[in-house]
């Protein structure tokens, strides 16, 4: 699928794709959803807070060679809805705020040194980098003009999203602003099993208590009538 604009270089053409696959293994994979999964849960509730995945960001208008896909990225000011490409001048010329790389094998440094320099230069106010292989993360954020290394990213809390990443030696867990850690879909699916289950048995506990009650109720209706037959008047 591709995309003409209608402004002024009506013959250029935006695909809607680079024709690079999106991750090169599953664990790349899961992360990249991980986060902009739950990044949209974060902000679900704001309906000017972006959020997509593998999305090609053209940042000039008249120059389709100028992009870059993030694995994810956040831009604030903007409304949800489908996009085929996040094409900036089209978006208020407003850059997305955050994005995020989550690395594979396949990558190289050159590669990733270029995709830096890019959100350098067209306005990334937060750069994450995330080798789920060596647990590794770097970031980056917007001081004075540059793109400049955050030095400690442990217990790191992001200034535009809110969320807090706390680094081990297993893996990378990241928070919410709330507290709740981000998910996988296989997690968040337990979890909602787990939670079924503890309703259900709720249920049957309540309607165990109701049948109790019941009983009882019956119990003291049947021994207050032999009370009486006895010609003794039970206490109430």
């Amino acid at each position: 699928m591709t995309t003409r604009t209608q402004t002024g270089w009506d013959q250029l053409i935006y695909p809607d794709s680079d024709g690079q696959p999106m991750s090169d293994n599953t664990l790349q994979f899961q992360w990249i959803v991980t986060l902009q999964g739950n990044l949209d849960v974060v902000f679900h509730n704001d309906p000017q807070v972006f959020v997509a995945g593998d999305l090609l960001w053209y940042a000039v208008e008249g120059r389709p060679d100028i992009r870059c896909a993030p694995d994810v990225l956040v831009a604030f000011g903007r409304p949800k809805g489908y996009r085929g490409s996040y094409r900036q001048w089209e978006e208020g010329g407003v850059a997305p705020q955050v994005v995020f790389e989550v690395l594979s094998p396949g990558n190289r440094p050159e590669e990733m040194d270029r995709k830096r320099a890019f959100y350098d230069v067209y306005g990334v106010e937060e750069y994450y980098l995330y080798d789920p292989d060596g647990i590794e993360l770097s970031g980056w954020r917007r001081q004075e003009g540059r793109l400049l290394p955050i030095p400690q990213l442990d217990a790191w809390v992001s200034p535009r999203l809110g969320i807090r990443f706390e680094l081990s030696d297993e893996d990378m867990v990241v928070f919410r602003p709330d507290g709740t850690r981000f998910l996988t879909f296989l997690e968040l699916a337990h979890e909602r099993e787990q939670m079924e289950h503890q309703a259900r048995q709720a249920r049957q506990q309540a309607d165990q208590a109701k049948h109790d009650a019941e009983q009882a109720r019956q119990h003291a209706e049947r021994l207050a009538a032999q009370l009486r037959a006895m010609g003794i008047e039970p206490e109430t």
